[in-house]
This record gives C-alpha cells, structure tokens and sequence, in this order.
C-alpha cells in the first residue's frame, strides 16, 4: 500500500514547494536623485531639499554682509550638532553631509573639519612630527578657528485617524556667534507629508 502511495505523496510534495515558491526579486536602477517615497518617512529627498533651502536662506542673511565689512574677509563656518527630536529615527548624519556640501559648494564662507574630524587630522599631524620630513610635516597650532557655529533640531508631529496620516516634521536652525554667543541667524523649514494605507496597518 505505501509503495503505491508514494509517488502521490512525491507529486504532491513537489506541487507544495512549487506553490510557496516566493516570486523572484526585481531590482531596476534610477537616478540617485529621483524622488521615491515608499513609507511616507523622511528620507534622502527630504534631507536633500531642507539642506539646500536652509543653506541659501543662510547666505542671503544679513549677518554675512556685515561681518564680511566688518572684518574684510570671509566668514569661517563649522558645522555643529544635529539632533533628532522627532518621533521616528532620522540619520542626522547624512542631513549634515547634505549641509556641509551645500555649504562648501556655495562659495560663500570658509568651511572647516568638524570636532571628530579635526581629532583625526591632530593625530595625523602628531604622527608627522617623528616620522615625516621637515618640509612636508604639518605645523601643529595652525588650524583655522571657526567664527560661527550651524547647528539645528528635527521635530514632528503626527496626526492619524481612519488609515489617514499627516505627518509634519520641523527642522530648525541657527548659526550662533562663537565668541560672544549671539545667534546671527534662525530659519526653519517643514516637510509635510499625507499618507493613506488600510486601517489595520498603523
């Protein structure tokens, strides 16, 4: 009876696994920056977006024409902390490089390293004073001291009711005076955001 049986049971096995088989995964390349929004979280087009609106609003402020007659030159920017303050996990990392990139490309301030990337170059030029030459080992003291200080906060808020969500989320900056601590500029920018789905998946 089993002898008989077995090769239904291997036929019907066979048709099972064939049947949970998941179907196979497409990937298509596009422009890295074409905006896609699958969740309705932030994302790198948001980051991308806020970072240039703030860095123009930055370098059509008023403080930058007055302290370029003021002192004749220049201002030299750092890049301060980010925070995140919103009610999902939001890589500040990668709002910062988007910062500092439209920074350095404005042409309009001195850009320096940052305090984790000026801990690195020290420990370089530490290094260079026993091990390389005398004409090509960096001069320790020398860095270029920063006037003013970016830094800002995300927040959010959310409203959601019926598989309906709106989303908005706040980012906040200031550039603050590193000597005598006055907050030379302030500007803020929301991304808000409509998302549908069923019911059950909130």
């Amino acid at each position: 009876m089993f002898k008989r049986l077995l090769p239904l049971l291997l036929i019907s096995a066979a048709l099972l696994l064939g049947s949970c088989t998941s179907e196979p995964t497409t990937v298509s390349r596009i422009a890295a920056d074409e905006s896609i929004d699958l969740s309705g979280r932030w994302n790198d087009t948001d980051s991308r977006l806020v970072a240039e609106t703030m860095i123009d609003s930055l370098i059509n402020g008023r403080w930058l024409g007055k302290f370029r007659e003021e002192e004749g030159r220049d201002p030299v920017v750092i890049v301060g902390y980010i925070s995140n303050r919103s009610s999902e996990h939001i890589e500040t990392q990668t709002f910062t490089k988007d910062i500092e990139r439209e920074l350095v490309n404005s042409g309009e301030v001195t850009f320096v390293a940052s305090s984790q990337e000026r801990l690195q170059l020290r420990e370089e030029k530490l290094d260079q004073q026993g091990n390389a030459t005398e004409e090509t080992m960096a001069a320790l003291a020398a860095e270029t001291g920063a006037d003013y200080m970016l830094s800002g906060v995300f927040t959010s808020q959310t409203d959601a009711a019926d598989g309906k969500k709106v989303v908005l989320y706040t980012v906040d900056m200031e550039m603050l005076d590193i000597e005598t601590n006055q907050k030379v500029w302030i500007d803020s920018k929301d991304i808000k955001k409509y998302i549908e789905r069923s019911k059950n998946s909130w």
